[in-house]
């Protein structure tokens, strides 16, 4: 096997046409779909969001590029004063599977782990988060630290709601939504289309995107989001994020922008992410002095209308909290989100202290879990 190693030094980042060239063409082929990591999203997030600590981690097989990690190193382990490597999730990242080549799975990750074993860089452990614990990288990581004998822990688990069903949009909204809740729905349509004329819409013009993204970050920020200052208008550079990856994922065939409109003003937006055969349901905003209406439901259940109705997605994503009210209570199906946490060698000190940091922050996890078990 002529696997290729070169850890990405602070100061060399290729971030130019020809490095997101070869991007695309591993995630026209890649084993697991992730858009935050495609280049669409990831090429918009290192342009706008990234500060010079992201590092990606490529594995080559001979020429060919078989794997794309991107990693940050982080100060904290969640409360533990342990530096350690992660993979990169920005505040708008909602998935952080790395793009894997169809076939090259193992191969792929074995090349990340030597490389990161051999980065003088990467401190501790490599934290990874976000995974499907179904998904392609959780198997290939499994049995590759199996096989190696590398040290290895799912440190968290949590399920979150997905769409994924044969049946069409009818048919699954009167199989899996209360029949209360349907007839509720119904009404608040009826009651809303008194107010004035209310259209559904799906972008589909290139020249009509500046305008819905616009009308989304206004929206977005008109709501808690702006209040609490987390909605993406309020930081010049995360708007700046939108724009692009909206425009980079319009330009390929990927961007999947839903509206419903109240005589031309919208009152809820969604903005939805395809990657391969299934799509990540992204932002969501609405107007929340028509609240009563539950304008974020309607949207959804167009979305669902929308989805069930495109031959070429096979599934979505929520990319929502566990136990979401709202999305829980429309969707049935569930795909569990597990972290890992990976142990890494070397040699020398390097490797001592990597032993002695991974050894750590599992002992403090078991004594926390015996200290909540005993309460």
């Amino acid at each position: 096997m002529d696997m290729a190693s070169h850890p990405l030094p602070p100061a060399a980042r290729p971030f130019g046409p020809a490095q997101r060239a070869r991007w695309a063409g591993l995630a026209q082929d890649a084993a697991e779909s992730n858009a935050f990591y495609a280049p669409d999203m990831l090429g918009a997030a290192l342009d706008h969001l990234e500060s010079g600590s992201v590092k990606l981690v490529e594995a080559l097989k001979g020429e060919v590029l078989i794997g794309l990690l991107p990693v940050a190193v982080t100060p904290r382990h969640g409360r533990l004063p342990i530096a350690c490597t992660a993979n990169w999730m920005h505040d708008h990242c909602f998935f952080g599977a790395p793009i894997l080549r169809k076939g090259q799975e193992m191969e792929a990750w074995r090349s990340f782990l030597e490389q990161l074993d051999a980065a003088p860089w990467a401190p501790s452990f490599l934290h990874l988060q976000g995974l499907d614990a179904a998904g392609a990288n959780a198997a290939a990581i499994e049995a590759l630290c199996v096989a190696d004998r590398r040290g290895w822990r799912e440190i968290h688990r949590y399920d979150r709601a997905m769409l994924r069903s044969t049946l069409d949009a009818d048919a699954y909204w009167e199989t899996h939504v209360r029949a209360k809740k349907r007839k509720e729905l119904r009404r608040l349509q009826k009651r809303l289309a008194e107010l004035g004329t209310v259209e559904t819409r799906q972008l589909a013009a290139r020249t009509e995107l500046p305008r819905w993204c616009a009308d989304f970050l206004a929206l977005e920020a008109s709501g808690w989001k702006g209040q609490e200052g987390s909605a993406l208008a309020c930081r010049p550079s995360h708007a700046a994020f939108f724009r692009a990856a909206c425009a980079a994922a319009f330009d390929g065939g990927r961007l999947h922008f839903l509206r419903i409109d109240l005589d031309g003003r919208a009152i809820a937006m969604l903005a939805n992410f395809r990657h391969g055969e299934g799509a990540f349901s992204f932002k969501i905003a609405f107007d929340e002095e028509l609240g009563r209406f539950s304008p974020g439901v309607l949207i959804e259940i167009a979305n669902l209308h929308a989805v069930q109705g495109d031959p070429a997605i096979a599934w979505m994503d929520s990319c929502a909290a566990a136990d979401h009210p709202m999305i829980d209570s429309l969707w049935a199906e569930r795909r569990s989100i597990v972290q890992y946490r990976i142990a890494l060698r070397g040699t020398g000190m390097r490797r001592v202290r990597r032993s002695a940091a991974f050894a750590i922050a599992n002992g403090v996890e078991r004594i926390a879990s015996f200290v909540k078990g005993q309460r």
